[in-house]
């Protein structure tokens, strides 16, 4: 029967459903999960591999103004090893740490993942957003609206109006049709466009008199309020800067009283890339690892979530890119590295979004050699092994900051093979990531079950998808299958198998075989709405119509996303369906 699988002999990973390393069957028949096929079905002959879900990612910047601006300034993020040639099949392609569109598509897919969220998504810009979903293939996609230095939220901050603050944000996710509320370096975003910036929780926000805490936990509150089904995804203040992780401890603690109002997730906060949060130290000359204190943290509270932002060594620079535009100029200063040398200031751009939000891009290459590098290095890695429920850390490189997603197999290798680790800490990085840091200290290593949860079932579960992240019957038929034996594997073969899935399915369609492209369907935007009164609604839509021409230089009328952007679509509601 067309579109039907049956999977068999492999060795299944699904912790959602717990299953963990069993031989079991896998029927796919319509685009889902099903108990047993009807008819006739293609047989994929799994002896000897693993079966996973599809991969869900949680935060990798592939799409939108401020990656294709990342493109434009690397005309140089292009050596021949990363370019794509045109097929019968597949388009050409190239970039190294900004990929093109199609060529992320084509290049996460065999990978073996089938879900990913762009997490920073200017509002005013969510058109090219979607513009750009529209030309990244087989994957699924979604984005998170920037929230945190926008004047409508803090004008209802400054109000103390939490209803129109959750009307406008339940506005927001309509007309740009994104997933989750980010908040990005609060508050300093805005103090930016006058020269200044947070460096506390209590820090003013110029003319506006609200600060950095305010903003979290105002935006929280509102989350809860609109049941969304992921929490609020925060950027911290102080990003990048040795001491940070102090800030971090206490911005954590902010949301820990706020009630969680879903019963389908029991988490209100969601920090990302924490590696760049996690740094202890008064100053680059005595930096040092902050993760065990955040470790620490996470380990005994059951409100948060963390991903990685790991850093991985490359041959070629990445293109360091964020809507914290301050911490993007104190990086410039810092020295955009490259591989033949540091050439301080070399390329810098700086963004500002009208009333909303802002950016910055600056090249960068992280050296094994630099001993801050190498810390960073360690912090990543010391995140994720030391984080004891994996259903609270998720791995994530931050594409392309850490490096490009393309590195996750090098990341996979670390994680669960010690010796891999000690022949980097012993070989390859400064001493500094042994004596700054407690990564040689640890012997934990992840078994597969792990892996799946920190790439797949926990994401998907964070992100309050039910259809996806699980071999269930009824979730989505996205399935991705390795040569790898569980039983008898190294680093290498680590490596090896996840650099290239035997088969990747998504919806039920054979989109990889051997590593290699052989379907090029189109992926589904995937939005949320919010959970909200329609009187409440209202109200916040009058109010906005009212002051629009003081904030904007478009007609009002020209700022929705248009159904003709998003042909696609699945809307996760405030009701968790």
């Amino acid at each position: 029967m067309k579109n039907s699988i049956i999977i068999k002999n492999g060795i299944v990973f699904d912790p959602l459903n717990k299953i963990e390393g069993e031989k079991k069957e896998i029927h796919i028949q319509d685009g889902k999960i099903v108990e047993k096929v009807k008819g006739d079905a293609k047989i994929i002959d799994a002896s000897g591999m693993i079966v996973m879900p599809g991969g869900v990612d949680i935060h990798s910047h592939i799409a939108g103004a401020k990656v294709n601006t990342g493109r434009s300034l690397r005309p140089e993020d292009k050596p021949l090893e990363y370019t794509m040639k045109k097929t019968k099949l597949t388009r050409s392609g190239t970039g190294f740490s900004v990929p093109t569109t199609w060529m992320t598509g084509y290049k996460y897919a065999q990978l073996g993942y089938t879900t990913v969220f762009e997490p920073a998504m200017p509002l005013l810009e969510a058109r090219h957003t979607h513009e750009e979903f529209l030309e990244t293939p087989i994957i699924d996609k979604g984005a998170f609206p920037i929230f945190g230095n926008n004047w409508f939220v803090l004008q209802y901050i400054r109000d103390n109006d939490l209803e129109k603050l959750a009307g406008y944000i339940a506005w927001i996710l309509k007309v740009t049709r994104g997933y989750a509320i980010k908040i990005v370096n609060p508050g300093g975003v805005e103090n930016w466009a006058w020269g200044k910036n947070c460096e506390s929780l209590d820090d003013p926000v110029v003319y506006w008199d609200v600060t950095p805490r305010q903003i979290i936990e105002s935006l929280a509150k509102a989350n809860e309020m609109l049941e969304l089904p992921h929490s609020i995804h925060v950027h911290c203040n102080n990003l990048g800067h040795p001491g940070n992780v102090n800030h971090s401890l206490e911005t954590f603690e902010l949301t820990k009283n706020i009630k969680i109002n879903r019963k389908d997730r029991d988490t209100n906060f969601h920090c990302t890339h924490v590696q760049f949060n996690a740094y202890g130290g008064k100053s680059w000359k005595d930096f040092r690892s902050g993760a065990p204190e955040v470790a620490e943290y996470v380990n005994s509270h059951d409100h948060i979530t963390i991903d990685a932002g790991q850093v991985v060594f490359t041959k070629y620079a990445t293109t360091t890119m964020t809507g914290d535009g301050p911490w993007e100029f104190a990086l410039h200063h810092l020295g955009g590295m490259s591989p033949w040398g540091a050439k301080p200031g070399v390329k810098w751009v700086n963004g500002q979004i009208e009333g909303e939000s802002g950016s910055g891009i600056v090249p960068y290459f992280f050296s094994p050699k630099v001993g801050v590098n190498a810390v960073q290095w360690a912090i990543g890695l010391e995140l994720m092994l030391l984080i004891k429920n994996p259903y609270q850390v998720f791995l994530t490189t931050d594409h392309p900051n850490g490096a490009p997603f393309t590195t996750y197999p090098t990341v996979f290798k670390w994680l669960m093979d010690r010796k891999s680790r000690k022949y980097m800490l012993e070989n390859v990085v400064s001493k500094n990531a042994s004596n700054s840091s407690t990564l040689i200290d640890i012997d934990r290593e992840y078994t597969l079950n792990e892996l799946c949860i920190v790439t797949r079932a926990g994401t998907a579960k964070c992100l309050g998808l039910k259809d996806r992240g699980h071999l269930g019957i009824g979730a989505i038929g996205d399935v991705s299958i390795y040569k790898l034996d569980p039983n008898n594997y190294d680093g290498k073969a680590i490596e090896k198998a996840f650099s290239a899935a035997a088969y990747t399915i998504k919806d039920g369609q054979i989109v990889v075989k051997d590593g290699e492209i052989v379907a090029t369907p189109m992926g589904t935007l995937i939005c949320a709405e919010g959970k909200i009164k329609e009187n409440i609604y209202e109200a916040t839509l009058n109010d906005i119509k009212l002051r629009w021409r003081d904030h904007y230089s478009i007609n009002f009328n020209n700022y929705a996303v248009q159904e003709a952007y998003t042909p696609k679509v699945k809307v996760v509601n405030g009701a968790g369906n």
